[in-house]
């Protein structure tokens, strides 16, 4: 499986476990931005991500990191009262509950979870240790499970519910290449009911996650529903899985340049660089980036993308929830900024986070007709932070991003410059979407471009 996100780091808020003592917060200024293609170690640090899915599971947009900001732990005097109520519980359950033995770092954590699940935003989320560490494993392309990508899709075909059911289904997107989940015959389109003979009914996405993933070398058997047939087990391995994050072949008789780009992990940005060197040098003047089916990933990939075709300006704006906005700016020196080299995206509703931000980017500046169907629609930022000790981990929404013309696509996604409606039950060797692309390049179709209003995203807080 794979996840979903993207973001930028603002000061951190690491602290020890908290004691009655008030204390003031912390003056450390925000982290620097990380340096692209690190690799996350697994100690306290704090990560901005954009998701695109509750769970961290599915679709990431965007991926960077800072370093720890340490606070002295404690409840400020300003919020003594407030805070009255929670020390009052937690010295109570310490002292006096009878019913098994007390573990004070499960209370602390259980609480944690509780803040964060009260602010009713299924992209901020407690995470363990365990979950936190599987998550930047499968960001940076490799992790241990079935090796499927997945989404959640409501009853009424709308994307992004939150808790599994009869109104809310898990999808394979798509198996990756080469993956156990592809050796086992899974689709595209299949429902996974349940694991190992447990319904996955009632459970969050992180939770049926945790079901499927596993050590490699271990089984584990899926229930699944194809179209209208009975549910079937599917008996499928885990292993460790390299995820391919750029494809790339010629079309059009060596005319067209295709690039399909799966992933924004930490060495994306340097293999898609690779691959458009090698079209420009077999003089592929026209090329195709398709984006569709792809969850997002670091940040810092998604810029490094999006600046192989734009050769100067905002890439996207980061808006807190103070209203203030902060352009990030596209890196000098893209291999195909050249106006000269033709260049369509491909979106679909499975584009999201990492992908809406380089797509609204090449739409914005003109640089790229989007070809396809309405991306997902992934707006907000959220850091990433790891506790102290074994206290796990959590992710916050703290600011929008928004595109170059300062879109807020939250919600509502991209809008294709030239929609193509994919029919359900079409075969699966047929590809409009891809079709329409190569036709428009090869000066086949007409170019019935409808190019979004440009409209200001609101400031104001976060929603």
């Amino acid at each position: 499986m794979r996840l979903i996100h993207r973001g930028r780091p603002v000061a951190g808020g690491v602290a020890d476990p908290p004691t009655d003592a008030p204390a003031e917060p912390s003056s450390e200024p925000p982290p620097p931005r990380s340096v692209e293609g690190r690799r996350s170690p697994i100690v306290p640090i704090a990560v901005a991500i954009v998701t695109m899915l509750a769970g961290g599971t599915l679709f990431m947009s965007g991926y960077s990191m800072g370093r720890q900001s340490a606070v002295e732990p404690g409840t400020p005097a300003t919020a003594s009262d407030a805070f009255r109520p929670f020390w009052d519980t937690f010295h109570t359950i310490v002292g006096r509950y009878a019913g098994a033995p007390v573990d004070q770092n499960t209370l602390v954590q259980g609480a944690i979870r509780g803040m964060i699940g009260s602010l009713g935003d299924p992209y901020s989320q407690y995470m363990t240790s365990d979950d936190y560490r599987t998550n930047l494993e499968t960001i940076g392309g490799t992790f241990e499970g079935i090796g499927a990508e997945l989404a959640t899709e409501n009853k009424d075909g709308s994307q992004g519910c939150n808790t599994l059911g009869p109104v809310c289904r898990l999808l394979i997107v798509a198996p990756i290449d080469g993956s156990p989940a592809q050796a086992a015959g899974l689709r595209a389109g299949d429902v996974v009911l349940g694991a190992d003979g447990v319904p996955f009914d009632g459970l969050s996405i992180d939770s049926a996650r945790d079901r499927i993933r596993g050590p490699s070398g271990s089984v584990v058997t899926l229930t699944i529903q194809r179209g209208t047939d009975r549910p079937f087990p599917v008996p499928v391995p885990r292993s460790l899985v390299q995820r391919a994050e750029v494809v790339g072949r010629s079309l059009a008789d060596g005319t067209i340049g295709y690039l399909k780009l799966n992933g924004f992990s930490d060495h994306s940005a340097s293999e898609l660089r690779a691959a458009i060197a090698g079209d420009l040098a077999a003089s592929q003047t026209r090329l195709i980036l398709d984006l569709r089916g792809n969850p997002g990933g670091y940040v810092t990939a998604a810029r490094a993308i999006a600046s192989e075709f734009i050769g100067s300006g905002v890439i996207f704006y980061e808006q807190d929830a103070s209203g203030a906005q902060v352009p990030t700016d596209a890196i000098p020196g893209g291999l195909a900024t050249d106006p000269t080299i033709r260049v369509v995206c491909l979106i679909d509703g499975q584009s999201a986070s990492a992908s809406e931000i380089v797509a609204g980017a090449l739409q914005d500046t003109g640089r790229a007709l989007l070809v396809g169907q309405q991306s997902f629609g992934k707006g907000t930022v959220q850091q990433w932070q790891q506790l102290t000790g074994e206290g796990g981990a959590f992710r916050l929404t703290i600011a929008r991003w928004l595109t170059p013309t300062k879109r807020w696509i939250n919600k509502t996604g991209l809008q294709p410059d030239v929609p193509v409606a994919v029919e359900p039950g079409q075969p699966a060797t047929a590809d409009p979407t891809l079709q329409q692309a190569i036709d428009l390049l090869s000066g086949q179709a007409q170019r019935s471009v409808k190019r979004p209003p440009r409209t200001l995203a609101l400031a104001g807080a976060i929603e």
